[in-house]
Parts: structure tokens; C-alpha cells; sequence
């Protein structure tokens, strides 16, 4: 008996490289208008790789990152409104759960920031303010009740609400 031994071999077919191919023009969306609505337009970036194009030639490369470079700062900017819009919409609200009492006034307030808030602009800070001690703009200081607890570490009580 004779055995016949055969293999198979799969040859794989292997093709030549050739270079990614791209559009001819690459599109850029323009920046937003004024009022946060995008602008229809579109700006064409010419010149970028084309298929036949053997090695991408610097030149194509940088329009290529010059394009990349804009979309990606038109995004950051619109990030950046995106979340002042946000900021400019969210309103400060109590938890309810504690309150704080002025034992020099009597007067009681909702939150820590409400007093902060409430004494900054009745006046009542003045001295602190022009010391420094809220920084350079203390009515954006969302940190400006701490700051006042240590100055004034005795007149303000919390109290709990049931």
C-alpha cells in the first residue's frame, strides 16, 4: 500500500502598498455666528493628498494640519460658550438642609453662599474687599463664605433645619 502524501499550501496574494487615498479637498465647517448657530458655508482646503500621489508632500501635510488645527480651536471655542451658556442658566439652590444665623443681626440665610453673597452687597465687607482677602473679583467667588468664617470665625452659626 502506498500512502500519497499531499499538502496544501494557501498562497497568499500579495498586493503592491499603495498610499491611503483621500478626498481631493478636505472641508472645514466655519465658525459659529453670533447667536451660537452654525454657518452653513463651508471652506475647501485644496490641494490635500490626492490618490495617485505617491508620498504626501509636506505641503499637503500641512494644509492637512492646518485644516485639523482650526476645527479643533473652532471646537474649543465652542466648548467654551457651550459652558457659559450652561453657567449662566444654573441658579443656586438650598439644599434645605442647612442654614446659617448672623448672631451679630439675627438675620438667618438660606445657604453659606446667600450670606456671603447677601453681605457683600449690602456693604457689610467693604474692609475685607479692599484687603484683598476675596480676591480680585468677590462677586464671582463662589469660595468667599470661607474665606469670611475665618475672618470672622465667631459671628455666624450653622443651624439645621427639621
Amino acid at each position: 500500500m502506498s500512502q500519497k502524501t499531499t499538502t496544501k499550501q494557501t498562497a497568499k496574494k500579495e498586493e503592491p502598498k499603495q498610499p491611503v487615498s483621500q478626498a481631493e479637498s478636505t472641508t472645514v465647517q466655519k465658525p459659529q455666528s453670533e447667536k451660537g448657530v452654525p454657518k452653513s458655508e463651508e471652506v475647501k482646503v485644496e490641494g490635500a493628498l490626492k490618490p495617485e500621489a505617491g508620498e504626501p508632500k509636506l505641503r499637503d501635510i500641512k494644509l492637512i494640519l492646518d485644516a485639523l488645527t482650526a476645527t479643533v480651536l473652532d471646537h474649543t471655542r465652542q466648548i467654551a460658550e457651550l459652558q457659559e451658556a450652561l453657567a449662566r442658566k444654573r441658579k443656586a439652590v438650598s439644599n434645605g438642609k442647612i442654614q446659617i444665623k448672623d448672631k451679630q443681626t439675627g438675620k438667618v440665610y438660606p445657604s453659606k453662599n446667600n450670606c456671603y453673597q447677601s453681605l457683600l452687597k449690602a456693604g457689610e465687607l467693604k474692609d475685607l474687599v479692599a484687603q484683598g482677602i476675596f480676591g480680585e473679583n468677590p462677586e464671582k467667588n463662589t469660595f468667599g463664605w470661607y474665606a469670611l468664617v475665618r475672618e470672622w470665625p465667631d459671628r455666624f452659626k450653622e443651624v439645621k433645619v427639621e
